[in-house]
């Protein structure tokens, strides 16, 4: 457990000294808050959808989770090029412990900055349900446990960031685009409807967007016991890979 706690705090310490990084992170959640919660908001309030920044938010706030959530996960590709991971892996203590205190940490990092967004997003105009804020929270955390996991899970697997821009392309932007954060997910044709309902985040865009403006496509109660097999498999999964890394 002290490990755990150790690697918890220390993930924490790294992304506080980084301010250029925290602030460059906000870049693209505002971009896309502003830039289309007021430019197709009258769009989609002529087609009968009401308020665009509801219905936008809290997809734009899962979306810094995740983004911030794998790159966490992939900074062990970075300890690995500079000799710490080595120094953390001969340690005599469980690699399950330091897989476990590292995604907890980068989920504690993730969950800050999706409280950053959604601060931010208070001030475009959103009025959320401050009474299921608990709720919310808890929602966050999950989901950002789920993508950090994913994250190591990937770093594991890679021996550098040559495969970096390929990760970006071909996983974390469609799991962005098709969990339902830009665009409900009633009436889509039936391909894209598949690849919704099989996105982990469609069910954290799905239950976080109830928690704040009690609006879900599929269930509460659907939504967080998909969350919890997800983290439990991306847990298990991460651990595994991790403790098969090669030093």
């Amino acid at each position: 457990m002290k490990t755990i706690y150790i690697l918890w705090i220390r993930q924490l310490k790294r992304y506080y000294r980084s301010k250029p990084r925290i602030i460059g992170s906000l870049g693209q959640p505002v971009l896309f808050l502003v830039a289309l919660g007021f430019g197709f908001g009258p769009i989609y309030q002529k087609a009968g959808g009401g308020d665009y920044i509801q219905f936008l938010a809290p997809g734009i706030i899962c979306m810094s989770i995740l983004f911030t959530s794998v790159f966490s996960g992939i900074e062990i590709i970075w300890d690995r090029q500079f000799g710490f991971l080595k120094e953390t892996l001969v340690a005599p203590v469980s690699r399950f412990h330091i897989m476990i205190g590292r995604t907890l940490g980068g989920a504690s990092v993730a969950t800050l900055q999706g409280v950053i967004v959604f601060s931010i997003s208070l001030l475009a105009g959103f009025k959320p349900y401050l009474i299921a804020l608990p709720l919310a929270l808890f929602i966050m955390v999950l989901i950002a446990v789920i993508f950090t996991a994913l994250g190591t899970a990937i770093a594991s697997l890679m021996e550098d960031m040559h495969g970096f821009q390929l990760i970006m392309n071909f996983l974390i932007m469609p799991l962005f685009f098709l969990s339902g954060a830009l665009f409900p997910l009633d009436g889509l044709p039936r391909a894209i409807e598949i690849a919704s309902r099989a996105n982990p985040l469609s069910y954290g865009v799905d239950g976080l967007r109830f928690a704040l403006i009690n609006v879900c496509h599929f269930s509460l109660a659907f939504d967080l016991t998909f969350m919890l097999l997800a983290a439990l498999i991306f847990l298990g999964l991460g651990s595994y890979l991790f403790s098969r890394i090669q030093i």
